[in-house]
């Protein structure tokens, strides 16, 4: 039987995806197919295009080698755009001439950058952004910029201003002409928030701004805009938006809509039912969908249709496309922004929820109807950790809480977050990028997948954004724990243990080294996974130096260098300072050590002084300095105990019934050094007034008129949460004592990066669990942990002190082994805003 021939115009994303699941059909065998591609490489991921400045590189991109295509019997011819197309004959002819016929035709053309037809658009230094040669060309050119202008502050154009960054533009903008950033998924006051971000990076933002001409001779100088402002400028990117690439289509007699794109029906077919368009070159319902998501289902669909038209059975039950949910969740610029369903509906046709903070940099807003019953859409801004399931909940018209802000403010009563995803129906769309349902994944789990890896090799769920990843593993755990069948979360695959189990082995054999734990306990030889976790358990159990004994090796970066690694490759210093309280003494070294080695400062939210800029060799010097001071390390490179943050309590404040400040002293001095699974903050407020905001920490402490309010697990960070009250009108001495017993249990129980928070939300039985725990002692074990956490107390000692005074460790800190005292010359040491000038710290 001859084999039916199609020929796929386009090897971009969704070009690949239909040559995919045409390989993965069962009706490969039957199929010829011929690939064109109009760049000389195969397809690779233009999601993450700014990806390819440093973080991937493009062989990291690409979606599959040329040995995939000639592996599956593809055809493929690259560099050569396909220029004619003749439906009557059923031939394709391309730029070099090669012809080609085909049974079936799969326009996949994509679509091009919009380019506004300005004065002197043409001159040098003036790029787009849509591919890997636009990059390389202004990767080129930006050796010679100092200051780079985005026009456009759509995705795609904060995108690009990411790009300017990552080639060490330190001057840069974004231009946009509506009144707000990403106008067709944010609001007005999300906006704001995400121009604060983009300011702390060093770009600015420039709105309601409509460039009428760009000045210069034959390389660009500026932007003059219509309102009559210059903005100077030696390189522009222009990402205004794009255009269908449908003038092959065209010309060979296809219907095109009359603002560009190849008219379709819901079999992606167009007016020759030979021919397909799927991806941005497809017009569906007056609609081009710009996500790549879309354009994966339009590939499905195609391919079915072909399926259908030869008879054959379909690869999946998407038959025909009647549209796409838009909502979206990105990371642009280090910065979560999603929005989903009915993102702008106002009050009165609808009751919005928002919280907000701007310190933060977080934005929510969550739409419902008036009765109080639909999620009808929203707006996350700085975490969009709940998207999914906010996404699944709107769509799907789940029932909301009878507290709609828990929505975004997270669980609060030690709920089964599990449950939220067990609610949906078989039909929800869990992986939008490959269009996985719900059913889809259970399917699998009930042939035998147990893990996320399995998952994502059965369904490719997970495999796209990779955002759908949450969703999948509470799905996995909850129909699981359905069937009664015990999830271990064992640490990696080096390790057939969780880390609970890990904890009490290392204990009880008394291991000290990762290595010790591998050889003993575990295969292979580690990963990027098990040995930081590993190291946190070894830190907790013991508190010995996280560099000695060869534990430097199995830590995070940060940890090896007892400091944070900053963009452009240098360190922060952040010093303890116990409760905020320090001397003008102390105030007069940090600002002499700034000042001595060009450190920029900062007052951090915990009433810390961050200075940043360290080059790795000066680290001890600054530490001996800080150290013969009086000063500690801050930890604030562990996941360890941060800050305790205080009030001024009785010391000054009239409303003041406790001394906040000299309790948080004695918290901090207790508890600093302590390693965890994950960062620790608390906070001590003087009065119920809460100036210390002790109920977004860990562990809180509120003063009363009988004594002290202990508060725990909460969060001030990605995922905003309160904390839970655990016991009231304390004694110092018991509040101690339960502290004691909260973080011994927490550190013993928890899984590896696990906040108190998370925590909390995962333990069976929640806040009412944790009190029998640690205040009715249900388990028998509070002497035991107040025991080992007195035996952590008393092995303190501060890092820093330990690396000037010895030897050995101290030659760890230097750029170049064989020339200690060389400084990398590439290491140049930058201001983090603009009005700040590097002069300005030196004067």
């Amino acid at each position: 039987m001859e084999k039916c021939k199609i020929v796929v115009v386009g090897n971009g994303m969704v070009g690949y995806k239909f040559c995919e699941k045409a390989v993965n059909s069962p009706i490969y065998d039957d199929v010829e197919l011929v690939v064109f591609g109009e760049e000389p490489r195969p397809a690779y991921d233009r999601v993450h295009l700014s990806a390819y400045f440093g973080e991937k590189t493009l062989e990291e991109l690409t979606m599959a080698p040329k040995e995939w295509y000639t592996d599956n019997g593809i055809k493929l011819y690259l560099g050569d755009s396909i220029t004619e197309i003749n439906p009557e004959q059923k031939t394709v002819t391309s730029h070099r001439g090669v012809s080609e016929t085909y049974d079936y035709l799969i326009m996949a053309t994509g679509s091009g950058a919009f380019v506004p037809n300005i004065q002197g658009v043409g001159m040098d230094g003036i790029f787009v952004y849509r591919t890997i040669e636009d990059l390389d060309l202004m990767k080129a050119y930006a050796q010679k910029a100092s200051r780079g202008v985005v026009i456009g502050g759509g995705l795609l154009g904060l995108e690009a201003a990411k790009a300017l960054l990552d080639l060490g533009i330190k001057d840069a903008h974004v231009v946009e002409f509506a009144p707000r950033l990403m106008p067709r998924q944010i609001d007005d006051k999300g906006s704001s928030i995400l121009e604060g971000k983009l300011n702390e990076l060093g770009i600015t933002v420039h709105c309601s701004k409509n460039t009428a001409r760009f000045s210069g001779e034959s390389s660009v100088t500026g932007l003059e805009f219509h309102d009559g402002q210059f903005l100077e400028a030696d390189m522009v990117v222009i990402s205004a938006g794009i255009r269908p690439r449908d003038e092959v289509a065209g010309k060979a007699g296809l219907e095109v809509g009359p603002r560009g794109g190849i008219l379709v029906n819901e079999q992606m077919q167009t007016s020759d039912e030979n021919i397909f368009a799927i991806g941005e070159c497809a017009l569906y319902d007056n609609m081009i969908y710009g996500l790549v998501a879309p354009g994966y289902e339009m590939s499905e669909v195609a391919f079915n249709s072909i399926a259908a038209k030869l008879d054959k059975p379909a690869i999946s039950k998407k038959v025909e496309f009647t549209g796409f949910d838009m909502s979206t969740k990105l990371k642009l610029i280090g910065v979560d922004v999603a929005s989903f369903g009915n993102a702008f509906i106002e009050e009165p046709d609808c009751q919005t929820i928002v919280y907000e903070n701007k310190a933060k940099g977080i934005y929510k807003r969550v739409n419902i109807d008036t009765h109080n019953k639909k999620l009808l859409g929203g707006i996350l801004i700085g975490d969009a950790e709940q998207y999914n399931m906010l996404q699944q909940v709107c769509i799907n018209e789940l029932p909301i809480p009878a507290d709609p802000e828990d929505m975004i403010l997270g669980s609060r009563g030690g709920e089964d977050e599990g449950a939220g995803v067990m609610a949906l129906p078989d039909s929800a769309l869990i992986c939008s990028c490959e269009a996985v349902s719900k059913g889809d994944i259970i399917e699998k789990i009930n042939d035998g997948c147990r893990t996320i890896d399995e998952i994502k090799k059965s369904t490719k769920a997970c495999t796209g954004c990779a955002g759908c990843v949450p969703l999948v593993q509470d799905l996995v755990s909850g129909v699981l724990k359905e069937q009664g069948i015990i999830e271990r979360k064992v640490i990696c695959e080096h390790f057939d243990h969780t880390r609970q189990e890990l904890l009490s082995l290392v204990k009880m054999k008394g291991h000290l080294t990762f290595d010790e734990v591998l050889k003993a306990h575990g295969t292979g030889d580690g990963c990027e996974k098990c040995q930081p976790a590993v190291s946190s358990i070894l830190a907790s159990l013991w508190n010995d130096n996280v560099l000695e004994k060869g534990r430097d090796v199995s830590q995070d970066s940060n940890d090896r260098f007892l400091a944070n690694i900053q963009r452009g490759g240098t360190y922060s210093v952040v010093p303890r300072i116990p409760g905020g309280e320090i001397t003008p003494d102390k105030l007069i070294v940090i600002g002499e050590v700034a000042k001595k080695y060009g450190l920029y400062t900062k007052i951090t939210g915990g009433q810390r002084i961050d200075m940043f800029g360290a080059h790795v060799g000066d680290l001890p010097k600054i530490w001996e300095e800080l150290v013969a001071a009086g000063f500690e390390s801050g930890h604030a490179y562990g996941k360890a105990l941060r800050t305790v943050k205080s009030c001024v309590g009785t010391t000054w404040c009239r409303f003041g019934v406790q001394d906040a400040v000299s309790f948080a002293i004695e918290v901090e001095n207790r508890y600093k050094g302590l390693r965890s699974p994950h960062k620790l903050k608390s906070a001590v407020s003087g009065c119920t007034r809460e100036c210390a905001e002790a109920q977004s920490k860990d562990f809180g402490i509120i003063a009363t008129e009988a004594g002290w309010n202990l508060y725990v697990c909460g969060n001030g960070g990605t995922r905003p949460r309160h904390a839970d009250l655990l016991a009231t009108d304390l004694s110092s001495e018991d509040c101690i004592k339960y502290i004691d017993r909260f973080l011994m249990f927490y550190i013993r129980t928890a899984e590896p990066l696990q906040r108190t928070a998370a925590w909390l939300d995962k333990l069976e039985g929640g806040i009412s669990y944790l009190k029998s725990v640690v205040i009715d002692n249900v388990l028998g074990i509070n002497d035991e942990l107040e025991a080992e956490m007195d035996s952590l107390v008393g092995k303190y000692k501060c890092e820093w002190k330990e690396v000037v005074e010895t030897p050995e460790l101290r030659k760890r800190f230097t750029h170049f082994v064989n020339a200690p005292e060389v400084k990398d010359p590439n290491v140049e040491l930058v201001p983090m805003r603009d009005q700040v000038k590097a002069a300005d710290w030196n004067a």
